[in-house]
């Protein structure tokens, strides 16, 4: 049961998600800018559309389908999960840090018709899309994903298997 040895670790990145989410709305007012560091804010927003705000202003059906998306992705993240071998370290995290960002997510637009943004990063006046935690786990996960690939490719190369 290699899925149960991982799902702690999405259980984590969803209540971490939603705790600081929580946090967020709690403490901040629409838009308002707290600096932390030279090159990342604290905000409050809302997002309606997908990564980067794309089809955020769609007309609405975007909402109902990035929901489907998102949980025909963790069934399909679920099942590889449980099909997965003991030995693949990276693809086990990489997958459950995907499913929990994606979970995360997904509460927000089933509780809220919105995602909880807060993150935002820039370089002087240049600012990169406002993110969250679940967003951070997602990618995180699939650079985890991308590194296991590498690995298992020079692995088979090599004529043997690499760390996963």
């Amino acid at each position: 049961m290699s899925a149960a040895r991982w799902l702690p670790v999405t259980l984590a990145v969803i209540g971490l998600d939603q705790a600081t989410k929580h946090l967020i709305v709690q403490h901040f007012q629409l838009y308002d800018m707290h600096p932390v560091l030279p090159v990342l804010d604290l905000t409050l927003m809302y997002n309606t559309g997908a990564a980067f705000s794309m089809l955020a202003n769609a007309g609405g059906w975007q909402h109902w389908f990035f929901v489907v998306l998102a949980l025909a992705v963790s069934g399909g993240i679920l099942v590889a999960l449980f099909r997965m071998q003991q030995t693949q370290p990276l693809l086990g995290s990489g997958l459950a840090l995907i499913l929990g960002g994606a979970l995360g997510n997904v509460i927000d637009r089933l509780r809220l018709g919105h995602v909880i943004d807060f993150i935002y990063a820039h370089w002087g006046q240049h600012y990169f899309p406002a993110f969250n935690l679940a967003d951070s786990a997602i990618t995180v996960g699939a650079g985890l994903l991308l590194l296991d690939a590498l690995l298992e490719s020079r692995g088979r190369e090599r004529g043997g298997s690499i760390g996963s």
